[in-house]
Protein backbone atom coordinates (compact mmCIF):
# COMPACT_ATOMS: atom_id res chain seq x y z
CA UNK A 1 0.00 0.00 0.00
CA UNK A 2 1.67 3.20 -1.04
CA UNK A 3 -1.49 5.47 -1.41
CA UNK A 4 -2.95 6.76 1.50
CA UNK A 5 -4.60 10.27 0.88
CA UNK A 6 -8.02 10.59 1.51
CA UNK A 7 -8.25 6.62 2.49
CA UNK A 8 -9.20 5.46 6.17
CA UNK A 9 -6.91 4.12 8.96
CA UNK A 10 -8.36 2.54 12.01
CA UNK A 11 -6.23 2.75 15.11
CA UNK A 12 -6.92 0.68 18.42
CA UNK A 13 -5.13 1.40 21.17
CA UNK A 14 -5.32 4.95 19.64
CA UNK A 15 -5.05 7.23 22.36
CA UNK A 16 -1.82 7.18 23.94
CA UNK A 17 1.48 6.04 22.82
CA UNK A 18 2.02 3.38 20.08
CA UNK A 19 -1.49 4.03 18.65
CA UNK A 20 -1.64 7.57 18.78
CA UNK A 21 2.00 7.87 16.96
CA UNK A 22 0.64 6.02 14.27
CA UNK A 23 -2.59 7.74 13.97
CA UNK A 24 -0.34 11.07 13.73
CA UNK A 25 1.57 9.72 10.79
CA UNK A 26 -1.63 8.70 9.31
CA UNK A 27 -3.03 12.28 9.02
CA UNK A 28 0.24 13.62 7.78
CA UNK A 29 -0.61 11.56 5.09
CA UNK A 30 -3.83 13.14 4.62
CA UNK A 31 -5.72 9.78 6.17
CA UNK A 32 -9.40 10.02 7.71
CA UNK A 33 -8.64 8.69 11.05
CA UNK A 34 -10.62 6.63 13.68
CA UNK A 35 -9.29 6.49 17.10
CA UNK A 36 -10.18 3.47 19.20
CA UNK A 37 -9.23 2.80 23.19
CA UNK A 38 -10.76 2.13 26.20
CA UNK A 39 -10.10 5.74 28.08
CA UNK A 40 -12.75 7.93 27.41
CA UNK A 41 -10.49 10.97 28.46
CA UNK A 42 -7.27 9.97 26.74
CA UNK A 43 -9.41 9.26 23.81
CA UNK A 44 -10.83 12.69 24.24
CA UNK A 45 -7.96 14.56 24.63
CA UNK A 46 -6.37 12.58 21.16
CA UNK A 47 -9.60 13.64 19.33
CA UNK A 48 -9.55 17.41 20.04
CA UNK A 49 -5.76 17.09 18.66
CA UNK A 50 -6.52 16.13 15.57
CA UNK A 51 -9.49 18.11 15.23
CA UNK A 52 -7.69 21.73 16.10
CA UNK A 53 -5.97 20.58 13.16
CA UNK A 54 -8.69 20.43 11.15
CA UNK A 55 -8.20 16.36 10.39
CA UNK A 56 -11.32 14.43 9.88
CA UNK A 57 -11.27 12.00 12.98
CA UNK A 58 -13.31 10.09 14.54
CA UNK A 59 -13.71 8.59 18.62
CA UNK A 60 -14.79 5.86 19.56
CA UNK A 61 -14.56 3.96 23.28
CA UNK A 62 -14.00 0.30 23.04
CA UNK A 63 -12.81 -2.55 24.57
CA UNK A 64 -10.76 -5.02 22.14
CA UNK A 65 -11.71 -8.00 23.86
CA UNK A 66 -15.64 -7.76 23.43
CA UNK A 67 -16.42 -8.80 20.03
CA UNK A 68 -19.41 -6.38 20.08
CA UNK A 69 -17.55 -3.09 20.61
CA UNK A 70 -15.19 -3.60 17.82
CA UNK A 71 -18.71 -4.58 15.95
CA UNK A 72 -19.97 -1.14 16.62
CA UNK A 73 -16.05 0.34 16.40
CA UNK A 74 -16.76 -0.62 12.66
CA UNK A 75 -20.21 0.04 12.26
CA UNK A 76 -19.56 3.96 13.38
CA UNK A 77 -16.50 3.80 11.19
CA UNK A 78 -18.22 2.49 8.26
CA UNK A 79 -20.83 5.54 8.45
CA UNK A 80 -18.57 8.42 8.78
CA UNK A 81 -16.47 7.33 6.13
CA UNK A 82 -17.33 4.45 3.76
CA UNK A 83 -14.34 2.34 3.27
CA UNK A 84 -12.12 1.41 5.74
CA UNK A 85 -7.78 1.11 4.01
CA UNK A 86 -5.82 0.44 7.02
CA UNK A 87 -6.12 -1.35 10.50
CA UNK A 88 -3.91 -0.78 13.15
CA UNK A 89 -4.98 -3.82 15.76
CA UNK A 90 -2.53 -2.06 18.48
CA UNK A 91 -4.57 -2.45 21.94
CA UNK A 92 -2.34 -4.14 23.97
CA UNK A 93 -2.14 -4.35 28.35
CA UNK A 94 0.13 -6.25 30.74
CA UNK A 95 -0.44 -7.44 33.89
CA UNK A 96 1.30 -5.68 36.98
CA UNK A 97 4.36 -7.10 38.85
CA UNK A 98 6.87 -9.85 37.96
CA UNK A 99 4.88 -12.90 36.68
CA UNK A 100 5.16 -15.68 38.83
CA UNK A 101 5.18 -19.19 37.86
CA UNK A 102 2.51 -19.75 35.61
CA UNK A 103 0.48 -22.20 37.43
CA UNK A 104 -0.07 -19.46 40.06
CA UNK A 105 -0.72 -16.98 37.97
CA UNK A 106 -4.83 -16.38 38.45
CA UNK A 107 -6.93 -17.13 35.79
CA UNK A 108 -8.27 -13.24 35.43
CA UNK A 109 -5.13 -12.20 34.29
CA UNK A 110 -5.09 -14.75 31.64
CA UNK A 111 -8.67 -13.92 30.96
CA UNK A 112 -7.75 -10.33 30.96
CA UNK A 113 -4.25 -10.29 29.09
CA UNK A 114 -4.88 -13.34 26.70
CA UNK A 115 -8.91 -11.30 25.93
CA UNK A 116 -6.99 -7.74 24.68
CA UNK A 117 -4.14 -8.90 23.18
CA UNK A 118 -4.95 -11.89 20.94
CA UNK A 119 -8.71 -11.70 20.92
CA UNK A 120 -8.97 -7.82 20.73
CA UNK A 121 -6.45 -8.78 17.39
CA UNK A 122 -8.68 -11.47 16.03
CA UNK A 123 -11.46 -9.51 17.09
CA UNK A 124 -10.22 -6.73 14.58
CA UNK A 125 -9.49 -9.47 11.72
CA UNK A 126 -12.50 -10.86 11.98
CA UNK A 127 -14.73 -7.97 11.73
CA UNK A 128 -12.86 -5.18 9.06
CA UNK A 129 -11.09 -8.40 6.91
CA UNK A 130 -14.28 -9.12 5.04
CA UNK A 131 -15.12 -5.30 4.60
CA UNK A 132 -11.90 -4.79 3.56
CA UNK A 133 -11.52 -7.86 0.99
CA UNK A 134 -14.90 -6.55 -0.67
CA UNK A 135 -14.36 -3.22 -1.57
CA UNK A 136 -11.44 -4.06 -3.74
CA UNK A 137 -8.60 -1.21 -2.89
CA UNK A 138 -5.80 -1.69 -1.04
CA UNK A 139 -5.35 -1.66 1.85
CA UNK A 140 -3.21 -3.15 4.70
CA UNK A 141 -3.59 -4.82 8.43
CA UNK A 142 -1.36 -4.33 10.99
CA UNK A 143 -1.06 -6.34 14.50
CA UNK A 144 1.44 -5.27 17.44
CA UNK A 145 3.08 -7.95 19.05
CA UNK A 146 6.05 -7.70 20.80
CA UNK A 147 9.74 -9.09 21.25
CA UNK A 148 8.51 -10.75 24.17
CA UNK A 149 6.84 -13.26 22.00
CA UNK A 150 10.04 -14.90 21.80
CA UNK A 151 11.43 -14.49 25.12
CA UNK A 152 10.07 -16.84 28.06
CA UNK A 153 9.17 -16.01 30.93
CA UNK A 154 7.37 -13.11 30.23
CA UNK A 155 3.70 -14.79 31.82
CA UNK A 156 0.49 -14.03 29.76
CA UNK A 157 1.95 -11.04 27.85
CA UNK A 158 4.67 -13.09 26.16
CA UNK A 159 1.96 -15.84 25.33
CA UNK A 160 -0.40 -13.49 23.91
CA UNK A 161 2.30 -11.69 21.93
CA UNK A 162 3.52 -15.31 20.45
CA UNK A 163 0.10 -15.58 19.48
CA UNK A 164 -0.49 -12.49 18.12
CA UNK A 165 2.67 -13.52 15.79
CA UNK A 166 1.33 -16.65 14.47
CA UNK A 167 -2.07 -14.90 14.36
CA UNK A 168 -0.65 -12.48 12.06
CA UNK A 169 1.53 -15.49 9.88
CA UNK A 170 -1.84 -17.18 9.19
CA UNK A 171 -3.77 -13.80 8.39
CA UNK A 172 -0.94 -13.11 5.63
CA UNK A 173 -0.77 -16.67 3.97
CA UNK A 174 -5.01 -16.48 4.09
CA UNK A 175 -4.82 -13.21 2.13
CA UNK A 176 -2.02 -14.29 -0.40
CA UNK A 177 -4.25 -17.27 -1.02
CA UNK A 178 -7.73 -15.28 -2.25
CA UNK A 179 -4.63 -12.59 -3.98
CA UNK A 180 -6.44 -9.74 -1.88
CA UNK A 181 -5.31 -6.55 -2.28
CA UNK A 182 -4.76 -6.81 1.56
CA UNK A 183 -1.21 -6.59 2.78
CA UNK A 184 -0.15 -7.63 6.52
CA UNK A 185 2.47 -7.05 8.80
CA UNK A 186 3.48 -7.95 12.80
CA UNK A 187 5.31 -5.28 14.76
CA UNK A 188 7.81 -6.84 17.14
CA UNK A 189 9.11 -3.91 19.28
CA UNK A 190 11.30 -3.56 22.07
CA UNK A 191 10.97 -1.57 24.75
CA UNK A 192 9.28 1.92 23.72
CA UNK A 193 8.36 4.73 25.70
CA UNK A 194 4.90 4.25 26.19
CA UNK A 195 2.50 3.61 29.01
CA UNK A 196 1.59 0.23 28.97
CA UNK A 197 3.47 -0.60 31.85
CA UNK A 198 0.69 1.28 33.72
CA UNK A 199 -1.83 -0.79 31.97
CA UNK A 200 -3.51 -1.60 35.24
CA UNK A 201 -5.22 1.39 35.37
CA UNK A 202 -7.94 0.04 32.40
CA UNK A 203 -8.23 -3.82 34.01
CA UNK A 204 -12.11 -3.99 34.80
CA UNK A 205 -13.21 -5.13 37.59
CA UNK A 206 -14.51 -8.13 37.41
CA UNK A 207 -11.32 -9.19 36.65
CA UNK A 208 -9.21 -7.61 39.11
CA UNK A 209 -6.07 -9.39 40.56
CA UNK A 210 -5.29 -9.43 44.46
CA UNK A 211 -2.24 -11.37 43.89
CA UNK A 212 -0.52 -8.66 41.78
CA UNK A 213 0.59 -5.78 42.53
CA UNK A 214 -1.25 -2.59 41.16
CA UNK A 215 2.12 -1.40 38.98
CA UNK A 216 5.04 -2.84 37.39
CA UNK A 217 8.04 -1.29 39.10
CA UNK A 218 9.86 1.25 38.83
CA UNK A 219 13.02 0.25 37.26
CA UNK A 220 10.48 -0.95 34.58
CA UNK A 221 9.24 2.48 33.87
CA UNK A 222 12.77 3.73 33.39
CA UNK A 223 14.19 1.14 31.24
CA UNK A 224 10.90 2.25 28.82
CA UNK A 225 11.32 5.81 29.03
CA UNK A 226 14.62 5.32 27.92
CA UNK A 227 13.48 3.03 24.70
CA UNK A 228 12.43 3.79 21.39
CA UNK A 229 10.32 6.85 20.87
CA UNK A 230 6.61 5.88 19.74
CA UNK A 231 6.96 8.54 16.79
CA UNK A 232 10.10 6.72 15.26
CA UNK A 233 8.58 3.00 15.80
CA UNK A 234 5.69 4.73 13.73
CA UNK A 235 7.66 5.95 11.00
CA UNK A 236 9.68 2.01 10.20
CA UNK A 237 6.09 0.87 10.45
CA UNK A 238 5.03 3.10 7.70
CA UNK A 239 8.26 2.17 5.43
CA UNK A 240 7.36 -1.66 6.37
CA UNK A 241 3.50 -0.75 4.59
CA UNK A 242 4.74 0.92 1.91
CA UNK A 243 7.39 -1.98 1.36
CA UNK A 244 4.99 -4.72 1.63
CA UNK A 245 6.96 -6.28 4.66
CA UNK A 246 5.41 -8.53 6.86
CA UNK A 247 7.97 -9.01 10.05
CA UNK A 248 8.47 -5.48 11.59
CA UNK A 249 11.54 -5.49 14.05
CA UNK A 250 11.88 -1.81 14.80
CA UNK A 251 15.00 -2.78 17.34
CA UNK A 252 18.30 -4.07 15.76
CA UNK A 253 19.60 -4.63 19.32
CA UNK A 254 17.61 -7.07 19.95
CA UNK A 255 18.47 -9.20 16.07
CA UNK A 256 20.90 -11.57 18.38
CA UNK A 257 18.05 -13.22 20.49
CA UNK A 258 15.88 -13.89 17.60
CA UNK A 259 19.11 -15.69 16.47
CA UNK A 260 19.58 -17.58 19.59
CA UNK A 261 16.09 -18.10 20.04
CA UNK A 262 15.60 -20.47 16.66
CA UNK A 263 19.40 -21.58 17.10
CA UNK A 264 18.46 -23.20 20.25
CA UNK A 265 15.09 -24.75 18.88
CA UNK A 266 17.68 -26.47 16.22
CA UNK A 267 19.68 -27.92 18.75
CA UNK A 268 16.58 -29.28 20.28
CA UNK A 269 17.47 -27.58 23.24
CA UNK A 270 15.57 -26.09 26.03
CA UNK A 271 14.08 -21.95 25.81
CA UNK A 272 17.01 -19.07 25.71
CA UNK A 273 17.22 -17.47 28.79
CA UNK A 274 16.78 -13.40 28.50
CA UNK A 275 19.15 -11.94 30.67
CA UNK A 276 17.51 -8.09 31.46
CA UNK A 277 21.00 -6.87 32.79
CA UNK A 278 23.13 -8.00 29.85
CA UNK A 279 21.01 -6.67 27.74
CA UNK A 280 20.61 -2.85 28.94
CA UNK A 281 24.59 -3.02 28.99
CA UNK A 282 24.08 -3.03 25.13
CA UNK A 283 22.18 0.20 25.69
CA UNK A 284 25.59 1.89 26.91
CA UNK A 285 26.96 0.65 24.07
CA UNK A 286 24.46 2.70 22.23
CA UNK A 287 23.26 -0.47 20.19
CA UNK A 288 19.14 0.55 19.37
CA UNK A 289 17.61 -2.00 22.22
Amino acid sequence: MKNFEDKTSVITGGASGIGFALAKLCSEKKMNVVLADIEKEALKTSVKYFEERQINVLGVQIDAKNKKSLENLFKETKERFGKIHLLFNNAGVVNGGSPPPIWELPKQDWDWVMGVNLMGVLNGIQIFTPHMIEHGEEGHIVNTASIAAFIPGAGPYGVSKSGVVMLSETLALDLKKINAKIGASVICPGWVNTKISDAERNRPKELDSPSNPDRIGLGMNKILEAGKTPEKLAEQVFKAIEGDSFYIFPHQGWDYLLREHTEAMLRREGPYIFNTMAHLATRAEGKDV
